[in-house]
């Protein structure tokens, strides 16, 4: 299953390995098939996406950003 209705090509779907939170930014760790994609982004959006080890997402790779959606 893939986002079609985002325009990114390079799509990895996995499995949180872990997250590292912060007071602002939250480092995300997605195990993929073609290994570890790393994601910096809002502790905000760790909250409101409930993401939390184990849960199944799609990470997005564009150019030097790397953006995660829930399944």
């Amino acid at each position: 299953m893939s986002i079609k209705s985002i325009n990114v090509r390079n799509q990895f779907r996995g499995t949180i390995k872990e997250i590292i939170e912060g007071p602002v930014l939250s480092e995300v760790d997605v195990s993929t098939p073609s290994g570890i994609v790393t994601s910096v982004i809002t502790t905000r959006s760790v909250k409101e996406l409930n993401l939390k080890p184990g849960s199944e997402v799609i990470a997005f790779v564009k150019s030097t950003e790397v953006s995660i959606a829930t399944l």
